[in-house]
């Protein structure tokens, strides 16, 4: 009997097993590692992929991961496949923030044309250092200017994003992006129709940085 079950029995599904980032899914998880090289929100921490994100320009789009730890910050992080693919970890910081971290007037020559933008970093306060130090460069000079987009909050990864003109078609935005002369850190910021903008802080960093992965299913 054992044998004739073993033959018509139901068959389990196999294990998923993760090996890259772009085969992580809602509900998946990461363990982060634990180099001082990292910010706090980053450093050797667990975090959860709670939502999965579609950036889509004219000629390509992009995948965004929103994940969250026992902090309950969110990160976002996004698989870039380069000639030599990297992550992008990035955070959202308020108005207040940029008025602490940066000049105002040269923040605002990121919207001028032709976008040839140079930025410096205020210095920081001890309470700002802790937050933000390690998520920021002394000077950034701008690369992209008002690229059109569209944000979608759906996974359309190896698809094309819808395409209704009633309202399917995510949120337009324009993206303005600066980076640092390593090309390690980067100062991210999007505009959406109606004025409501978005600034991030940016990290390029290796794929080894991702230490494991743990499949919610």
């Amino acid at each position: 009997m054992g044998f004739l079950s073993g033959l018509f029995g139901k068959k389990q599904a196999p294990e998923r097993t993760l090996s890259n980032p772009n085969e992580l899914l809602k509900g998946d998880m990461v363990t982060l590692d634990d180099s001082f090289a990292l910010p706090s929100q980053l450093r050797g921490q667990q975090l959860k992929v709670e939502a999965i994100h579609t950036y889509e320009y004219q000629r390509s789009q992009q995948c965004e991961l929103l994940l969250r730890g026992a902090e309950g910050s969110a990160i976002f992080m996004a698989y870039v496949q380069d000639d030599d693919p990297y992550l992008s970890f990035s955070i959202k910081i308020t108005r207040a923030d940029v008025e602490e971290l940066f000049d105002l007037d040269e923040f605002a020559q990121l919207f001028e044309e032709p976008g040839n933008a140079t930025l410096h970093t205020n210095e920081l306060s001890a309470e700002l250092d802790d937050l933000f130090g390690r998520w920021l460069a002394p000077s950034y000079h701008q690369q992209e200017f008002a690229q059109f987009g569209y944000f979608h909050r759906e996974d359309y990864r190896n698809l094309k994003p819808p395409q209704d003109e009633n309202g399917k078609r995510g949120d337009a935005f324009e993206s303005y992006n600066l980076v640092n002369g390593d090309d390690t850190h980067a100062i991210d910021v999007e505009v959406y129709e109606g004025g409501e903008t978005e600034v991030m802080l940016t990290l390029y960093r290796p794929l080894s940085d991702i230490r494991d992965y743990w499949p919610g299913s």
